[in-house]
């Protein structure tokens, strides 16, 4: 008997690690009627057809938290895979020490900026965990 995988769309999605001058990233709390609403994630979006991730990364900061950057500021540094019940989710994460502009709640229900070490202190979706040790380790 062979099994066969199960067909589920996959879900490109880019996310950054906004590094302050402290060393401190930035995470963003999912706002109410969102799913998975009420966790903590590294900012970023979906990928809209015809976008780089990096491009998703430049108009999701704008639009969610009010900062500019550059696609020479985004720095790859891992990836997450993860099988939801009805999507599997593909996530570049970048590393982002230049923007311009303070970050503010615009799309977010809230804004924290987290040391490396207390980032497992804030709840997290599945695929955002496992990018935790990468930053500790670079941070």
């Amino acid at each position: 008997m062979s099994l066969q995988p199960q067909a589920r769309r996959i879900l490109l999605v880019a996310a950054v690690a906004l590094v302050d001058p402290d060393g401190r990233v930035l995470l963003a709390q999912r706002p109410e009627g969102k799913p998975l609403a009420g966790l903590w994630e590294f900012p970023g979006g979906k990928v809209e057809p015809g976008e780089t991730p990096e491009e998703t990364l430049l108009r999701e900061l704008r639009e969610e938290i009010g900062i500019e950057t550059k696609t020479a500021c985004l720095a790859p540094l891992t990836f997450a895979s993860h099988a939801y019940e009805d999507f599997h989710l593909l996530m570049p994460l970048f590393v982002c020490r230049r923007f311009w502009g303070t970050p503010r709640t615009i799309e977010v229900q809230a804004l924290k900026w987290v040391r490396p070490r207390q980032l497992r202190d804030y709840p997290m979706p599945p695929a955002d965990e496992p990018l935790i040790p990468f930053l500790i380790d670079l941070l």
